[in-house]
């Protein structure tokens, strides 16, 4: 079979990928332990076979396709199996809980789902009364499941009604067919003030997004990545599916963020995406270690990562020269390497940071370790092309300069607009928001605010909605100083409060693991988490964390009175979205009574 002459779409880019390199890895996943790999000419053959067999099913383009799972094979399967029917892929978050799906699947009007397991299946299953368009549930992973309900079938016999219906050349006629400015699949966004909205992704948006992976970030076919962020997220869509399809590296599937330390350390990964939690806990989990070591590891763990983080000022601007080389090299022998190695980044050409800001002390404690993290910024409704840190130019606090064929600006109230081949389509069955969102000249706003340098750098400030206006008028980014706080490994969560108040307080999340340990050592008994944050210590213990990032900031940004959360904050309780994302006004209305109290 022939791959199609100018590929327009993914499923194109993979009928190519599939006939230039048919026996090259494409994707491994791990089971009980064994990677198994998967090649590119037999991820295209069985993506054929699922999209003939959603089209048996009487699925057609322009329907909707949800897909409720884990990161694995099977979701790229019915991704690129969906979108080579003309058909839009739906992403559900897999920590999503049954009125979510409800209201997910009803909106999107899916009418297909290809369901994980038995959970994700019983999640559909309690609603499926309120789903009057679904009509089949495709189950991944069949165990345990009552097959015998006729909504369901499993991934295998949709894949052999694919076979009987065709084969490649089949789906590659479809493919030919398709057009690149309809919609290929639609995500949902966290819905932190609200319901959750469906932006529509075109193909052109998707194949904009894979030129600039090359461009932006030099990936290739030499490539391995890590996927474990939700695939309907667009971050890891972006480099699990689009990128690695347009520039053919591996992408391999472990068991989870739960297990991602591991993972890590068995696939050393050479491309590596990572929200700002993930740096986080790995910067918290290093230094809490290294504070339990001896003094002959602490001292030389201290004079390595101050020797790394002056060669890293030099690296972002400038080549290290011969003396830097040398002390890197030296630095490498008695340090980095085996440090890299335990957390997973021995073969870290670049990593990058995104959807979401982070503190740049953990940024320069990254670079510092000579793990080049450059920071991203971009939105679901710009297929996440805006900006990206120029390799050789990093500026530590500033998101970088704009992606190929992205404009910038600033709009009056501070908003930051951007315009580009990536701008969605609009929002499904939405047209006031996405009248709201997209302008008649073009511009899409963002809802986020920010600054351009001369240069063209750009910084984030904030939110525009969560920007806090004090009672004395002061204008406040709250991220900031969560960030700030955030910074400490005894500190998972921080929401500062002050909108219309005389000063700020903050609710502040423990990290269960880290202040769990400092209490051991201190034999200090604790039994929950909530009996652990409510102990006068751990509150002291905070407070001196507070106390250091007051003593960084200007009076009226300094935390006056904080309160420690008495539970973790939950995406069931509607406290946090699926990426981790806090949802502010549940969290304000959830403990009022604990902030009033601040304010007493």
């Amino acid at each position: 079979m022939e791959p199609t002459a100018s590929p327009a779409t993914l499923p194109a880019l993979l009928l190519e990928r599939a006939a230039a390199t048919p026996h090259d890895i494409a994707m491994r996943k791990k089971d009980l332990g064994i990677w198994k790999q998967y090649r590119w000419d037999a991820y295209a053959e069985r993506a054929a076979a699922v999209g003939l067999g959603l089209k048996a099913l009487g699925v057609g383009p322009g329907d909707r396709v949800a897909v409720h799972s884990l990161n694995r094979p099977a979701w790229l399967l019915a991704d690129l199996g969906t979108q080579g029917i003309g058909a839009i892929t739906v992403g559900v978050y897999p920590t999503s809980p049954s009125a979510e799906v409800q209201y997910l699947l009803d909106h999107s009007g899916a009418t297909v789902l290809v369901a994980e397991d038995e959970e994700q299946v019983d999640k559909a299953l309690a609603v499926r009364d309120q789903l009057p368009e679904l009509q089949h549930i495709v189950v991944v992973d069949p165990r345990g499941v009552d097959l015998d309900d006729p909504l369901l079938m499993t991934f295998a016999e949709l894949e052999k009604l694919g076979q009987e219906r065709g084969g490649l050349d089949d789906y590659a006629a479809l493919v030919a067919e398709l057009d690149p400015t309809e919609a290929a699949i639609i995500v949902y966004t966290s819905g932190t003030t609200g319901p959750p909205k469906g932006a529509m992704l075109s193909h052109d948006n998707l194949l904009a997004a894979a030129a600039n992976g090359q461009l932006v970030y030099t990936v290739s076919a030499d490539d391995e990545v890590l996927s474990y962020l939700p695939l309907c997220h667009i971050a890891e869509r972006l480099v699990s599916v689009i990128d690695a399809l347009a520039h053919g590296y591996v992408v391999n599937f472990g068991d989870g963020l739960d297990d991602l330390t591991a993972d890590l350390r068995e696939v050393q990964p050479t491309f590596f995406l990572g929200v700002p939690r993930v740096w986080e806990k790995l910067m918290a989990t290093v230094s809490i270690r290294m504070e339990d070591a001896g003094w002959l590891k602490r001292a030389n763990y201290r004079f390595w990562m101050a020797r790394g983080a002056r060669l890293a000022r030099r690296r972002w601007r400038t080549s290290l020269g011969p003396l830097g080389r040398l002390q890197y090299a030296l630095g490498w022998l008695l340090l980095y390497r085996s440090l890299r190695e335990k957390v997973g980044m021995a073969r870290i050409r670049y990593a990058l940071s995104g959807a979401a800001p982070i503190a740049p002390q953990v940024l320069e404690w990254l670079w510092a370790l000579g793990v080049p993290v450059l920071e991203g910024y971009g939105m679901t409704e710009n297929t996440a092309q805006a900006t990206v840190t120029p390799a050789d130019d990093v500026r530590i606090g500033k998101v970088g300069k704009a992606v190929p064929g992205c404009e910038l600006r600033i709009a009056e109230d501070g908003e930051i607009l951007t315009r580009g081949p990536g701008t969605f389509l609009g929002y499904f069955r939405n047209p006031e928001a996405t009248a709201e969102a997209i302008d008649e000249d073009g511009w899409l706003h963002t809802g986020d605010v920010g600054q351009l340098d001369d240069d063209g750098f750009l910084t984030i400030t904030d939110r525009k909605k969560d920007i806090v206006i004090t009672a004395g008028g002061k204008n406040i980014s709250p991220s900031e100083i969560e960030n700030r706080l955030k910074v400490s490994p005894y500190v998972r969560e921080a929401v500062v409060i002050g909108d219309q108040r005389r000063y700020l307080v903050a609710l502040i999340g423990i990290e269960l693991d880290t202040v769990g340990r400092w209490a051991l050592q201190q034999q200090l008994p604790f039994t929950t988490y909530a009996d652990l944050s409510s102990k006068p210590e751990v509150k002291a213990l905070i407070l001196d964390v507070v106390d250091r990032v007051n003593r960084e900031l200007a009076p009226v940004e300094q935390v006056k009175h904080f309160a420690l959360l008495p539970k973790e904050l939950e995406q069931e309780d509607g406290e946090v979205t699926a990426t981790q994302k806090v949802k502010r006004r549940a969290i304000e209305t959830a403990f009022g009574p604990m902030i009033e109290e601040l304010y007493a």
